[in-house]
C-alpha cells in the first residue's frame, strides 16, 4: 500500500512574482489612504471644530417643523393692499366665477354692460355696502375699500370696461404736537370708558353676522366662514344651506362628515346651485374642514 502525499504549491514561484505581489499590496494601501484624505477634506463634517455647533446652526436644527414654509406677518406693519385680481381670486370668484345668485359672471360682457353703464363709482358703492344678494365687501369685512374698488375694476375690465384700479392713498404725516399740548399734564387725561360686555339677547351690531356659541366652534372655522362662506351660506343663496338652518342642513349632515369635507374642498354641483372648490378661496384643507365643522355645529 503506497502512501499518498498531498503537495501544497504556491502561486509565487519566482522572486519576480514575489516583488509584484508586494508592490501591488502597497499600491492598494496608498490608494486607500489617498481616497480617505480626499473624503475628509472635501466633505464638511459635524462636531467639534466645525460650524455645526454655532448658534445659527443650532437654532436652525431646533426650529419647529411647523414654521417651515410660513412667513409670519408683523401685526404692527402697515397693511399691504391687494390687487384687484388677488381679491377676485380670494373672495369674489365664489359667486362671480360661477354666476351664482344672479352675480354677473366675470368676462360676461352681456351681463356686465348694464352695470358698467351705471358708472364706476356706483359699482364700487354697491360692492362696498352690498346690494340684494351681494353681501358688503363680498362677505369679507377685512377688505379695505380700495381693495374692493380694485376688484370691481378688474371684473368690469374683463367685460370690456376701461376702469383704472385706484392707487393706495398717500400717507399723511401726523401733525406735530404743539407746545401747549406737550406741556399738558398726563393727569388731565381721563381713561376711556370700558366697552360694556354684550349681554345675552342683545342684537349684533350692523354688518356683523350673529355667530352663536355652538359646540365645535373654533376660531379657524369661524374666521373662514366670516371671510368667505358667508357670501352664500349667510343668506342661503345659490342653493347653499343657510347658516343655522337645521332643516336645510339635516340631509347634508346625514351624508357624513367625510362627504361634506369632500364637497367643500373639491366643489360640488347640486340641483339648485354650485359649490366652488374651497368656496372660491385659497384656504387650506384644515381650515375648510374647520369651517364645515363650524357650520354643522350651528345646525345641530
Amino acid at each position: 500500500m503506497s502512501d499518498a502525499h498531498t503537495e501544497h504549491t504556491s502561486f509565487i514561484r519566482t522572486p519576480k512574482q514575489l516583488v509584484i505581489v508586494v508592490a501591488g499590496f502597497f499600491l492598494v494601501i496608498v490608494i486607500g489612504i489617498i481616497l480617505l484624505v480626499i473624503f475628509a477634506t472635501n466633505k464638511p463634517l459635524g462636531g467639534a471644530g466645525s460650524e455645526s455647533q454655532s448658534a445659527q446652526a443650532i437654532a436652525a436644527r431646533v426650529r419647529p417643523v411647523a414654521e417651515e414654509g410660513f412667513a409670519f406677518k408683523d401685526a404692527n406693519a402697515p397693511k399691504v393692499l391687494q390687487s384687484g385680481q388677488a381679491v377676485y381670486n380670494a373672495v369674489c370668484v365664489a359667486c362671480h366665477g360661477t354666476g351664482a345668485a344672479g352675480a354677473p359672471k366675470a368676462g360676461d360682457a352681456g351681463a356686465w354692460s348694464a352695470r358698467i353703464a351705471q358708472g364706476y363709482d356706483t359699482l364700487v358703492q354697491h360692492a362696498v355696502q352690498g346690494i340684494r344678494a351681494m353681501p358688503a365687501k363680498g362677505g369679507n369685512p377685512d377688505l379695505d375699500n380700495i381693495e374692493v374698488a380694485r376688484a370691481v375694476a378688474y371684473m368690469a375690465n374683463q367685460a370690456g370696461a376701461k376702469f383704472k384700479e385706484p392707487d393706495a392713498p398717500a400717507a399723511t404725516a401726523a401733525p406735530a404736537p404743539t407746545q401747549a399740548n406737550a406741556a399738558a399734564p398726563a393727569a388731565n387725561t381721563a381713561p376711556a370708558p370700558a366697552t360694556p360686555a354684550a349681554t345675552p339677547g342683545t342684537p349684533p351690531s350692523a354688518g356683523a353676522l350673529a355667530t352663536p356659541a355652538v359646540a365645535g366652534n373654533n376660531e379657524a372655522g369661524k374666521a373662514l366662514f366670516n371671510a368667505t362662506c358667508t357670501a352664500c351660506h349667510g343668506a342661503g343663496i345659490a342653493g347653499a344651506p343657510k347658516f343655522g338652518d337645521k332643516e336645510a342642513w339635516a340631509p347634508r349632515i346625514a351624508q357624513g362628515t367625510s362627504m361634506l369635507y369632500q364637497h367643500a374642498i373639491k366643489g360640488f354641483q347640486g340641483e339648485a346651485g354650485m359649490m366652488p372648490p374651497r368656496g372660491g378661496s385659497t384656504a387650506s384643507d384644515a381650515d375648510v374642514k374647520a369651517a364645515v365643522d363650524y357650520m354643522v355645529a350651528a345646525a345641530k
